[in-house]
């Protein structure tokens, strides 16, 4: 908000749809709960941008035919188009039960059901009267919905005949499904630029490896890379890669995983300052973050793998971040607003914010941060979002 730059703020296929998703909310529901917070902060709503991720079959791609998972594919789009999303992900990419399709068809299939759901989209816009059409981003090269559950060492870069093959497999299902016009909105294609990570590492940007791409990108001049799952980049490499025409930059468990981070500092702080007094109730934040995900365990488990004492420690260090999931606990969210309370009473030590926090310390020091725990937890995400702020401004 300070930079006076738009937000574009995503929800995935399977965090937000028409049954509620994992969050629980459908596609109206999120633009309300993003709308009540950017009343909060005193942000318009016309500089959000709300984007539709990965919207296709997936997921009901398992438990339903074809038919009937592109039909509720349809009606996921349908939702998000109507509740105001403009930017659209259309990834059918993923095979459905009943495909026999041979895998050089695959891709072709893949762009047919795309339009076809593009096609969905352009009704729905005219339907509701919307003020502006979607606007496209096709392909898919990354993770399924959820994010990576490999720390595998290879990354497989896609191709440029690949991005030239899905560009004009999908340009021509437009034609075919008599939206033409729409194909004028489409504006990125999704690649895999050589980025990811897993729980401990992660893949870091070679310009080199991907100089095929960067050169061929620029045969279409209206179109750009969306690069998905460039968290924990450096903001140097985040720079080169906008300069290199990956201009739609993907982040989430970074962001999430630096709350994290912030909020287990504070813990530590509020630890050290309980010490020895009997009266006061410490929110042992930590502990019930772990009792949580271990009482709930379908967001970590099989993304986890190894000896117990390995899970125990990616459940609070990995940066996949499945911890995540639990912020919205009841029993967490208690446990969050407790170590708040015991906090904001006075300014914290600055000598523990140094111990815990050093960079922010920093920035309390130089004027520029309050020296409070909700200063601190926003400030920790604002890190990473400066980082990308830098990488934009080119």
């Amino acid at each position: 908000m300070r930079t006076g730059g738009s937000a574009l703020i995503e929800a995935t296929c399977n965090q937000v749809n028409q049954h509620g998703g994992y969050t629980g909310q459908t596609p109206e529901a999120f633009r309300a709960y993003v709308a009540e917070i950017a009343g909060t902060v005193g942000l318009s709503m016309d500089r959000v941008i709300l984007g539709g991720d990965h919207l296709g079959p997936f997921p009901w791609r398992r438990d339903r035919t074809a038919e009937e998972a592109m039909q509720a594919a349809a009606v996921l789009v349908r939702e998000y188009v109507r509740a105001g999303f403009d930017k659209i992900h259309l990834d059918a990419s993923m095979p459905l039960r009943g495909d026999s399709a041979s895998p050089s068809d695959v891709a072709s299939l893949a762009a047919e059901r795309a339009a076809w759901l593009a096609r969905v989209a352009e009704q729905a816009a005219l339907e509701v009267g919307a003020p502006s059409l979607p606007r496209y981003v096709i392909g898919t090269e990354v993770p399924q919905p959820g994010g990576t559950d490999s720390n595998s060492q290879g990354l497989r870069i896609t191709p440029a005949a690949e991005v030239r093959a899905t560009i004009e497999q999908t340009r021509q299902a437009f034609a075919v499904q008599g939206i033409s016009s729409a194909w004028e909105r489409v504006f990125a294609v999704v690649v895999q630029p050589g980025v990811e990570f897993g729980d401990a590492g992660m893949h870091v940007y070679d310009p080199h490896k991907a100089r095929e791409l960067t050169r061929f990108i620029l045969e279409f001049p209206a179109l750009v890379y969306e690069a998905h799952s460039t968290d924990f980049q450096t903001r140097a490499s985040l720079r080169q890669m906008v300069r290199d025409h990956f201009a739609i930059l993907k982040v989430g468990p970074a962001l999430t995983f630096a709350f994290r981070e912030m909020a287990f500092a504070l813990s530590a702080m509020e630890a050290e300052l309980l010490r020895g007094r009997r009266q006061a109730e410490r929110s042992h934040l930590v502990e019930v973050l772990e009792a949580a995900m271990l009482r709930s365990p379908e967001h970590w488990q099989g993304h986890y793998t190894g000896p117990p004492e390995e899970q125990a420690f990616a459940r609070k260090y990995s940066l996949s971040d499945r911890a995540r999931y639990y912020w919205g606990d009841k029993d967490v969210q208690g446990a969050l607003d407790l170590l708040i309370r015991n906090l904001r009473s006075t300014p914290l030590p600055l000598s523990l914010v140094s111990q815990f926090a050093p960079c922010h310390y920093a920035r309390i020091r130089d004027g520029v941060l309050e020296n409070s725990p909700i200063a601190l937890l926003l400030d920790g995400v604002e890190s990473v979002l400066l980082d990308y702020e830098y990488a934009c401004q080119l």
